[in-house]
């Protein structure tokens, strides 16, 4: 037999660009996997033809979320896909974060707003508007209430109107100060910490872009970031995922707050953080054996 099949799920605009690939395609090649690469919309695209599909920088489905979703459930009833295709489904949509909330997952107060309603801001000098299914922090913008609430409401009322829900949180001030914690899980298992600068400006979107640049540096995490982050995963029902990435940043009352829990194609920043990618490899390896 041949070297097992390993094909990475992309988008068309990022291939070549994702600084975490060439890192992993080393990797998983010196495991002894054969890679291809693919946009996950590519018609040629032999999904079943591989003997695994490992979702990375699928980073342009937001306008066609149903269609990605479908896609993911047509690739794993063929050929094992990860993370799952369930999973793909609960997680590009940020309502999961109002269950982990019901769970007792601390999660920064968000409002949810569903296309119809009255727009209702927080209580806040400053907000963050965001629809519920976004990647790369598209569409999402910072506002201060203290100078009109004008800019927010516009901003909620355009994503609305555009059939999409939204959610607004009250922008954390220790972001500016110490940014976000981003740790990464292989296997289920905590691998390495990174910090991300903050990225958002009042008056701007983060990004006209795919994704939005970001500045990031390896870190240490804390204990209570680590706590926070294994009860996140603690509430995903099933065997570990091959991968997740759990986002938390400080809140007013000093201790971390789930700001996103990220199953579907969130950057590991192996390369920025100066680690390999030999434990993703590995992992991909002993999934394939099962």
């Amino acid at each position: 037999m041949g070297a097992p099949i390993v094909a990475v799920a992309t988008s068309a605009e990022v291939i070549g660009h994702d600084e975490d690939q060439p890192v992993l395609d080393e990797a998983l090649r010196s495991a002894g996997c054969e890679v291809r690469l693919w946009a996950w919309d590519d018609p040629e695209a032999a999904w079943p033809d591989t003997d695994l599909v490992l979702i990375r920088s699928t980073w342009d489905y937001v306008p066609r979320h149903e269609a990605f979703c479908a896609w993911a459930d047509r690739v794993a009833d063929r050929t094992p896909l990860h993370n799952p295709a369930g999973i793909v489904r609960w997680n590009t949509d940020k309502h999961y974060l109002a269950e982990l909330a019901a769970a007792g997952v601390a999660i920064t107060p968000t409002t949810w707003l569903e296309p119809g309603e009255v727009i209702r801001l927080p209580d806040a000098a400053e907000v963050v508007v965001k629809p519920t299914v976004s990647a790369g922090s598209q569409d999402t913008t910072r506002h201060g209430l203290r100078q009109g609430e004008a800019s927010a409401r516009g901003a909620a009322a355009a994503l609305l109107d555009d059939g999409r829900s939204v959610m607004v949180q009250p922008y954390l001030d220790a972001v500016d100060d110490q940014g976000e914690t981003g740790l990464v899980y292989v296997d289920g298992a905590f691998h390495h910490a990174f910090r991300k600068a903050p990225i958002l400006v009042q008056g701007r979107s983060a990004t006209e872009r795919l994704y939005a640049p970001e500045q990031i540096t390896g870190t240490t995490a804390t204990a209570a970031e680590l706590a926070l982050a294994e009860q996140t995963l603690a509430q995903v029902a099933g065997p570990p995922l091959l991968y997740a990435r759990v986002d938390v940043a400080t809140g007013p009352d000093g201790r971390p707050v789930l700001m996103e829990l990220e199953l579907v194609e969130p950057g590991l920043f192996f390369a920025a953080c100066g680690e390999p990618a030999d434990a993703l490899a590995a992992a991909v390896v002993g999934r394939l054996r099962r």
